[in-house]
């Protein structure tokens, strides 16, 4: 099978590895080749050009999409719609599947448990871009097969720009304070990213009527960033310290720094239990996601050896 994977972020890479490793024909494409790409060819494209996205994509059967743009929510307001325009037109013309490694942020502020069919918000920039590109595929799903997984905050072994990334697996593996930009003690759920590359393939593998809807990613059973921490530590044989930024702060923080104020917009993710239903994909499929005590206790140590990407 032939897939090609745009993003080589991290769960990207996780998708490589995984494809690569059962002997798919894999190809990454991205503008700039990557570093240390094993197991995969290479092809430069820019997502925002919708003619070279359908030239790459010409020949393929599968696309993951699985692109990250700056943190910024004026940046996704044109770069989203745009590059969910060509990979969709891209697909229709070449009879290609997509599966999209989606995130949670169109359902919006929500206090129950985040499911497939809540009703996509108005909320916000990045909220509003994300429920907008949802209805582009939606709209399209008459002429395109398109699968959206949509994962809640995630870690993982060398992952580095997540909530539990450098600033705080990365600070305990350095016997520093692990620095949260979150309350430590409220319940969330997170994805493991190598949970998150077994969807993408399972999904890839599904029939095509699995396809036209979203499917959320399992996680472990539900707790919070203090207890996963703890578990990381315990691996190290460390003491875990934790210095949290206030909720209450990130709006004033945001007045001198952009990434604060990006942040400020999404604190509904924090200032409640963020819990997510994945019984869609558990009933579907499978539910055996790898435990907390195991997932970050690799991760606490592939920082420990001084590994990281983005």
């Amino acid at each position: 099978m032939r897939v090609i994977v745009f993003g080589y972020g991290a769960v990207g890479q996780a998708t490589v590895a995984r494809l690569s490793a059962r002997g798919d024909d894999v190809v990454v494409s991205q503008r700039r080749a990557p570093t240390g790409l094993a197991g995969a060819r290479f092809e430069a494209c820019d997502i925002l050009d919708g003619g070279a996205v359908t030239r790459t994509v010409r020949g393929t059967e599968q696309i993951v999409l699985a692109v990250g743009f700056p943190y910024m929510g004026k940046v996704w307001r044109t770069a989203w719609p745009q590059a969910m325009a060509n990979i969709l037109a891209a697909a229709e013309a070449g009879n290609a599947r997509v599966v999209f490694v989606d995130n949670l942020y169109m359902y919006g502020p929500q206090r129950a448990p985040l499911r497939e069919d809540m009703k996509l918000t108005r909320y916000g920039r990045k909220p509003r871009v994300r429920a907008d590109i949802t209805r582009l595929w939606q709209e399209a799903s008459a002429n395109v097969r398109v699968a959206a997984l949509r994962a809640p905050d995630f870690y993982g072994p060398r992952v580095s720009q997540s909530h539990l990334g450098a600033q705080a697996f990365g600070n305990l593996a350095q016997g520093k304070a692990a620095m949260l930009i979150a309350p430590p003690d409220t319940e969330h759920d997170f994805a493991y990213v190598p949970d998150i590359a077994r969807a993408v393939e399972t999904l890839l593998d599904a029939p095509d009527a699995d396809f036209g809807q979203a499917w959320h990613v399992p996680s472990a059973p539900i707790t919070t960033p203090r207890q996963i921490l703890e578990m990381g530590a315990a691996a190290l044989g460390a003491r875990l310290k934790i210095t949290a930024l206030p909720l209450g702060l990130l709006p004033l923080l945001g007045l001198v720094s952009p990434m604060m104020a990006e942040m400020a917009e999404m604190r509904f993710q924090w200032d409640r239990p963020y819990r997510v239903d994945a019984s869609n994909f558990a009933r579907r499929f499978w539910s055996d996601t790898t435990p907390f005590a195991v997932g970050a206790a690799a991760t606490a140590r592939s920082f420990a050896n001084n590994g990281a990407e983005s």
